[in-house]
């Protein structure tokens, strides 16, 4: 008979939880997503999402259990996302974990939410793409690793200032978009012309460089809706051609940047194969690219399918590499909600 793991992920606004087995099937598995919540404050605000952690992980793991056809008595052992992430966000996960190990005396494994990110592409392939150049491109993160494997992580590169999926969301604010920016751009970008407007690409001609900057272009699209030191967007009337151009444009850069520094990283690391994972993954014109692209060097490519790239609990999958390896946790774990950086 399989063995069972219950995943449980918490790390920022998304509750979730699920139950794979060991030949990484997913048993079960539910996303409790605090968009709506968060949209009216135009990002995610700390307090609020861990309340909101603490009112969905209970009907979030009894959904689970019950698409999974399974009971607590049937776990092998429980994970949960620790590191990095919100701390009130965390330690609701972290509290549920604890319980349900306590309870059940299985043993408790954490999982590194960035670590994470990129194992979604182990599950949705069915095929060990290590090792590889690992990109985490998220509304928190924006970094390039070196994975020697599953569990040895070391990052190569990243951002300096804003992540990203964070870019996209002050755009989008910036053009009155809802949040998330991400899916609001993307839409927006759909009538619109990438080369109407020649924004930056940041650190693009310093090849040897594995960092990305985003807080100069997020200044460029100020400046393109409110003219050179003008601040208040609010207050200008854009026509939609003029939005879609905008937005197009941005998006493109955006793309431009993140293909050019994966494709450095493969080419200083000497390796032949590209994980990418996190919510802005599943962008489609970034994802064009970056294959474009990959076909172009030879590369082989592994991009989370979209309902994995955003935080859920199947990545957490990624616990089967600890349950093998007997990497166990004791029930005085803690969270840790910054990232270091070798993980």
């Amino acid at each position: 008979m399989a063995k069972k793991i219950l995943t449980i992920e918490s790390s920022c606004d998304e509750t979730s939880a699920a139950i794979i087995d060991d030949q990484l099937n997913v048993l079960g598995t539910v996303v409790a997503s605090q968009e709506a919540i968060h949209e009216r404050f135009g990002g995610v605000v700390p307090e609020v999402a861990s309340r909101a952690h603490l009112e969905a992980i209970l009907p979030v793991l009894e959904k689970t259990f019950q698409r999974a056809g399974c009971t607590l008595g049937d776990l092998d052992a429980v994970a949960v996302a620790n590191s990095p992430g919100l701390a009130g966000s965390l330690l609701i996960g972290l509290m549920a974990a604890k319980t349900i190990a306590f309870l059940t005396g299985k043993p408790l494994i954490a999982v590194n939410h960035l670590q994470a990110h990129i194992y979604a592409c182990r599950v949705a392939y069915k095929v060990d793409p290590f090792p590889c150049v690992g990109l985490i491109v998220s509304g928190g993160h924006t970094s390039l690793f070196r994975c020697q494997d599953a569990l040895d992580f070391e990052e190569i590169g990243g951002t300096i200032d804003d992540a990203a999926g964070e870019a996209f969301d002050k755009a989008a604010a910036m053009l009155g978009l809802p949040y998330p920016g991400g899916p609001s751009i993307s839409r927006c970008a759909a009538a619109g012309d990438p080369k109407a407007i020649a924004f930056p690409r940041p650190l693009v001609n310093e090849p040897d460089r594995l960092q990305f900057s985003f807080s100069g272009l997020k200044t460029a699209v100020r400046y393109k809706i409110c003219g050179p030191g003008g601040t208040d967007t609010a207050s200008v009337r854009l026509t939609d051609r003029q939005k879609a151009d905008i937005a197009a444009s941005f998006q493109a850069a955006v793309s431009d940047c993140l293909v050019a520094k994966s494709m450095a990283a493969l080419r200083l690391t000497s390796m032949k194969t590209l994980c990418v994972g996190g919510g802005v993954a599943a962008n489609q014109t970034f994802r064009r690219q970056l294959e474009e692209a990959a076909a172009k060097g030879k590369i082989r490519l592994f991009i989370a399918p979209p309902q994995l790239c955003t935080d859920n609990a199947v990545m957490g999958a990624i616990a089967w590499e600890r349950y093998r390896a007997g990497l166990f946790e004791p029930l005085d774990l803690n969270i840790y909600p910054t990232k270091p950086n070798k993980i």
